[in-house]
């Protein structure tokens, strides 16, 4: 998997973990204790997220980290 490929998917999972809670992004972002943009721009492979926020991410949305991460 390349860097784009890797961004692509994380963005992906995350987007459906999300929906899956029913959380807004500003709600999300809140439990996360990001700014609801930052997390829009990661959701739109905009940017690539810290592991620090990869964490907080996992952690908000009570999921384990390889449910947000994939490798394929």
């Amino acid at each position: 998997m390349d860097r784009e490929q890797i961004i692509k998917s994380f963005a992906e999972n995350l987007r459906v973990e999300r929906a899956r809670k029913m959380y807004s992004l500003e709600k999300l972002a809140e439990m996360a204790e990001i700014t609801p943009e930052y997390l829009a721009r990661v959701e739109k492979e905009k940017y690539s997220p810290s592991l620090v926020v990869i964490v907080k991410l996992a952690l908000a949305l009570n999921v384990p980290i390889n449910k947000l991460i994939t490798i394929d």
